[in-house]
């Protein structure tokens, strides 16, 4: 077990350090062939953002593991808006200034919906994995428009200006991409058998592991850069990494590995989980709703947030260990 650990923790060094890597690359390579920054942030970043959790839905469903795929992407959805923006929001609240998030916002609560609907025949077949990653092109299609429509005036076109790298060369920005995706790929084996091992010495289910252990792992990043992002100031790009990073999520992360390894649903999907993620969901979605003009996250309901998460967890731990 101290092993299985140790090369958890190695396996979560890479996966951070890699999509820290792949995000810079990537992006500059983006600004360097004349994408705007808006358009960057809200498709190429996202979804770099969840890089780390598509590589281990990949590697787990290939290794017939789909559960751990599953919890993931429904656990690293769970921690992004309660650990994630209720830490952020604790610290200093979350303003929703940003007309671009406001519109991408009911975008996360319809590919959430579509992921229930999907899930309530308690089975994850190639066709629903080809229904989500068919979303996953209508919704970068949808961003890659909302990008070239919004106004200048957004404030998160400054934020995703100021925060993508300047003066980098295309070689360089290759390289880094390349290097950062070599990370995430060893970084995804080791902690995919890390988590594997960890849940057989456990007694617990690979869904479990995926929903507490690796979906925490993998929101460490995402917790990085908007606590860094939300003290700086940039609240349009704190909530925007977490929108889109969920969205990437669902559509991505199960849609792959259903389609690589279809498989039945473990009964505490339906029954527990997926109705945790739809009700954090909701909440965000109200919380942000600009229902007076001043659409925010409060400390108050920051501190909510992070006590559901809390809450939700503990109990999935006392049923499970």
């Amino acid at each position: 077990m101290p092993g299985n650990f140790a090369e958890l923790i190695v396996g979560l060094l890479l996966l951070i350090w890699g999509a820290d890597r792949l995000v810079y690359g990537a992006a500059a390579t983006a600004r360097n062939l004349g994408v705007a920054p808006l358009l960057i942030g809200l498709t190429i970043v996202a979804f770099a953002t969840s890089a780390p959790e598509v590589l281990i839905s990949i590697i787990a469903a290939i290794r017939g593991e789909t559960d751990l795929a599953v919890g993931t992407a429904i656990g690293s959805n769970i921690a992004n808006i309660g650990l994630v923006l209720g830490s952020v929001a604790l610290i200093r609240p979350i303003e929703m200034t940003s007309a671009t998030l406001r519109r991408e916002m009911p975008a996360l609560l319809a590919v959430t919906l579509l992921t229930v609907a999907l899930f309530l025949d308690s089975y994850l077949s190639r066709v629903d994995g080809l229904v989500l990653l068919t979303g996953l092109f209508i919704v970068m299609i949808w961003l890659t428009r909302l990008g070239f429509r919004s106004s200048a005036s957004d404030p998160i076109t400054a934020e995703y200006e100021a925060e993508i790298p300047h003066h980098v060369s295309t070689r360089v920005a290759i390289f880094w991409l390349v290097i950062g995706l070599a990370a995430l790929l060893v970084g995804a084996e080791l902690l995919v058998d890390a988590a594997i091992e960890i849940a057989h010495a456990l007694g617990v289910t690979e869904l479990v592991i995926g929903i507490i252990l690796v979906a925490l792992a993998t929101s460490l990043p995402e917790l990085a850069v908007s606590m860094v992002s939300a003290l700086k100031g940039e609240y349009g790009l704190a909530l925007g990494t977490i929108v889109g990073s969920n969205i990437f999520n669902l559509l991505a992360v199960i849609g792959i590995a259903a389609v690589i390894e279809p498989a039945k649903l473990h009964p505490s999907v339906l029954s527990l989980h997926i109705f945790v993620l739809v009700a954090f969901t909701l909440v965000l979605f109200a919380m942000t709703y600009d229902y007076d003009g001043k659409g925010r996250i409060s400390r108050l309901e920051g501190a909510a947030l992070l006590i559901a998460f809390l809450a939700y967890d503990a109990y999935v731990i006392a049923q499970n260990v």
